[in-house]
């Protein structure tokens, strides 16, 4: 398995990308691994926040330029741009569903995270970086365009039109000092400190109510893309009140009234 799903802390799951001779390079194999442990976290509401990291010294490498195979899926007949659209197509799909999750996406950037596993960081509602890592988009290496998978969309939303400019038209590699000044990341953290920090923030997670966190992950996206104030407005309304109809609601006001912590029950 180049995928592994952990349970380190009681409803917390940890994604850890295991391919560390490769930097955690992404195959079809491991994509494959990858979307089904996202299709098993969209069910699997026992599971209240993720954190995803990579194995050894970094987070991810990209697409892995030795996979040059034919994937088994794509059926015989298409071939170039076809066949490259239809790849492509699967790959996009990586942020959205990570997206999708109810639960909120701590990444855990700790190494390199250039070309696909820079969007893969981008994919998280709250990211932290290791001292030694960096981000680096990479396409341009391969005579692409610097962006691909969503990630000046992504990046320009979070840092700006400007930086995001820059990153996607020289291709420069931005470290992990710089990552947090432009509020790409939350803040850095020690090499050997940073498993801790992201697992002792998805416990600060699980600790809300888990609809709360739902509809507050979904609010933070949606918000991104809304035509205007009042929309966001509109759909911030409908969350709160989806949120307190719960059961759980009503029991985070009595656990914080008796000074104990809530026993959630998804219901």
């Amino acid at each position: 398995m180049t995928v592994v799903l952990t349970e380190p802390a009681p409803h917390v799951g940890l994604l850890t990308l295991h391919r560390p001779e490769r930097l955690n390079a992404l195959d079809e194999a491991t994509l494959d691994q990858l979307f089904g442990v996202t299709e098993q976290l969209e069910h699997d509401l026992t599971y209240r926040a993720l954190v995803v990291t990579g194995a050894g010294r970094g987070f991810c490498a990209g697409h892995d330029r030795h996979d040059t195979g034919r994937p088994d899926w794509v059926p015989e007949g298409p071939e170039g741009p076809y066949l490259q659209l239809l790849l492509h197509r699967r790959w996009a799909q990586l942020v959205p569903r990570l997206r999708r999750l109810p639960q909120p996406v701590i990444t855990a950037v700790n190494g390199p995270a250039v070309g696909g596993g820079f969007v893969l960081a981008m994919a998280g509602d709250l990211r932290l970086a290791a001292r030694s890592a960096y981000f680096e988009p990479a396409f341009t290496a391969f005579g692409m365009s610097g962006s691909e998978f969503g990630l000046a969309w992504l990046l320009q939303r979070t840092v700006g039109a400007q930086r995001t400019a820059e990153v996607v038209l020289t291709g420069r590699r931005v470290g992990a000092e710089e990552a947090a000044e432009w509020g790409l990341v939350l803040r850095t953290v020690p090499d050997d400190a940073l498993l801790d920090e992201a697992l002792a923030m998805a416990t600060q997670v699980v600790r809300q109510n888990p609809m709360g966190n739902w509809m507050g992950k979904s609010g933070l996206w949606a918000a991104l893309e809304s035509p205007s104030l009042e929309t966001a407005i509109e759909l911030e309304a409908r969350a709160q009140i989806l949120s307190l109809a719960t059961h759980d609601a009503v029991e985070a006001v009595e656990a914080g009234r008796s000074g104990r912590a809530p026993d959630y029950r998804l219901r």
